[in-house]
């Protein structure tokens, strides 16, 4: 990305923020502790910068709770449900809230006052399609390098949840102000290369029936038969009597080609597109993989042992030293990585994101030494492991080799049950958490099926409308709807997981958690659900018939833009 691109970065809105319910809510804490200080009745010592306002873990204990009066009672000399009794009776003639109290050793907690969901309401609606997106990432450039599958074989069933959270995080970066790029990195040289290039040439010679030894450590594939089948349609037999080492390089290159080909289209109909294809084959050929090295070397962060050139990782924090260079002149794969990662540094990107598979694990301490040994913070680079996926079909695990050519491809996944199926179950848990994908569940139109239920209840909500119209009502204008009719336990349940939006996507792209979204969702659908059999949204009384769709209508859009961050489409029918 250009220094001229970067420049255009959108600048975001500082106001914006402080729409966020639990921004008001801190402000009017501290606003009301200088209040008391003011007044003589709290001493005047500095608010710490850890005070928070957060959601309670009971629903009995308020909506927020905040842990002012505990952090600044030590500096106060006061206890904590002292200051906090001091706090509460300044706070409870602030509208915004029904009621405050104190609670535990010192917490502070709040019920905000039903008028407030009620107005809100109309606040979500005038935002429109922005509602969710918020300024946290103050326009910071972050980059998210996810899949870069070697393109030794199809993507399989893992790739793809690497995929779908690689993806959705990008998704939910953008979304809470981040400018984000998207990267899939091709490992294109090394070992790995000449393995594949010779396993095609391999099966190019049976294609032509001649008997042929074939190394278990070959790649098995029907793939590779497929591939080999190509370049003989194509190429006739010209290769035949060509050695090996005479036409590798072409076997690679057509290979490659076919392979990443095919790869691009999988993801392409999986919603996941790119905004760079990095070969690693060009940082040998640009130099900078020995241009890197010699800088570390000069800055003392490499050694010769053996015959061999080693990366001081122990200094940096790795649990040993690495081969940057085998004592045979061949350079390791660690060494274009401490080069990719160099250009990537040099991009000036403001975060970097790299999304591996959980049998890197030990990967993470090396390429973070890099990092630092290049003058970099080491949280400069977060890196997120994608835990193993288990494909279970009629209860029993189906196996994945890309090697043994014993695996499920995504492909087949997408033809089976469908990428919105694929995305949504691949996003229900946390990347580093093992995953067990029920092709039978995915198949199944059933709230047990997690996407089905959640597209469900947009599906549901689209209804109201249609069978709205066919009723010739329309919503009204919401300033003239009484939004005050809203008064049931399940529509202050519903206006209050709505409110709760904004902040949960901000929330999981800092924690880089874009599972936090299907969860959501998921509990939205529920309270949805309830909603729906427990109340009509078309009444004989035509002013409760206005509260409840535009209830519905924001309902909807919340579920719309959820699916979105998701990658998952919103049916109006199912």
């Amino acid at each position: 990305m250009n220094g001229a691109k970067r420049n255009q970065r959108k600048k975001s809105d500082p106001e914006k923020g402080k729409k966020v319910l639990r921004n008001r809510i801190q402000k009017a804490v501290e606003g009301a502790y200088r209040q008391g200080v003011a007044e003589g009745v709290l001493p005047d010592v500095p608010l710490s910068a850890s005070h928070q306002v957060v959601p309670p873990k009971l629903e009995v204990h308020g909506d927020f709770a905040s842990n002012l009066a505990l952090i600044t009672a030590s500096d106060a000399k006061r206890s904590p449900r002292e200051l906090a009794g001091c706090l509460a009776k300044i706070l409870e003639a602030n509208p915004l809230f029904d009621k405050v109290e104190v609670a535990g050793p010192g917490f502070l907690n709040f019920f905000v006052a039903t008028t407030w969901w009620q107005e809100n309401l109309r606040t979500i609606w005038d935002a429109g399609d922005s509602y969710g997106e918020s300024p946290a990432g103050n326009g910071r450039l972050v980059q998210v390098e996810f899949v870069s599958a070697n393109p030794t074989g199809p993507l399989h069933v893992g790739h793809g949840r690497g995929a779908a959270v690689g993806d959705s995080l990008a998704r939910v970066l953008k979304a809470a102000g981040f400018s984000v790029e998207r990267e899939y990195y091709i490992n294109d040289i090394g070992n790995q290369m000449r393995t594949l290039g010779a396993s095609v040439y391999l099966r190019y010679l049976e294609y032509f029936g001649h008997e042929v030894e074939f190394p278990e450590e070959y790649y098995q594939g029907d793939y590779i038969r497929d591939i080999a089948s190509n370049i003989a349609l194509g190429e006739g037999d010209k290769y035949l009597d060509m050695p090996l080492e005479s036409c590798l390089t072409f076997f690679i290159d057509t290979a490659v080609k076919i392979i990443a080909s095919g790869i691009r289209k999988d993801l392409e109909e999986f919603g996941v597109h790119y905004d760079n294809w990095f070969s690693e084959k060009t940082l040998h050929e640009s130099g900078l993989v020995d241009s890197t090295i010699s800088e570390l070397q000069d800055k003392g962060y490499m050694f010769e042992e053996e015959g061999a050139l080693w990366f001081r990782a122990t200094a940096l924090g790795d649990e040993k030293d690495r081969v940057v260079k085998r004592s045979n002149g061949v350079l390791t794969y660690f060494a274009s990585d401490i080069a990719y990662h160099r250009h990537k540094l040099e991009r000036g990107y403001d975060l970097l994101v790299d999304i591996w598979g959980a049998d890197h694990h030990g990967y993470v301490a090396r390429v973070k030494a890099a990092i630092k040994a290049l003058g970099c913070k080491e949280d400069k680079l977060q890196v997120l492991l994608v835990q193993l996926v288990n494909l279970l079909e009629g209860g029993k695990i189906k196996a994945m080799s890309t090697r043994a050519g014993e695996f499920v491809t995504l492909r087949e996944v997408l033809d089976d049950v469908g990428s919105d199926a694929a995305r949504f179950i691949f996003l229900t848990r946390r990347c580093d958490s093992h995953l067990d994908f029920d092709l039978d569940l995915a198949r199944s139109q059933s709230q047990e099926n997690p996407v089905y239920y959640v597209q469900y209840a947009y599906a549901r909500l689209s209804s109201v409308f249609g069978n709205a119209g066919e009723q010739g009502i329309s919503l009204a204008k919401p300033q003239d709807i009484d939004i005050s009719l809203l008064n049931t336990p399940e529509d202050i349940k519903l206006l209050k997981q709505l409110d709760a939006f904004p902040c949960l996507v901000a929330d999981a792209a800092l924690a880089l958690e874009p599972y936090r979204v299907s969860y959501y969702l998921t509990e939205l659908a529920g309270q949805l659900h309830g909603y729906y059999t427990r109340h009509r949204f078309i009444t004989d009384d035509p002013d409760l018939t206005q509260a409840r769709l535009l209830l519905a209508d924001v309902t909807r859009r919340v579920f719309r833009k959820g699916l979105g961050l998701l990658g998952v489409s919103a049916p109006e029918k199912m």
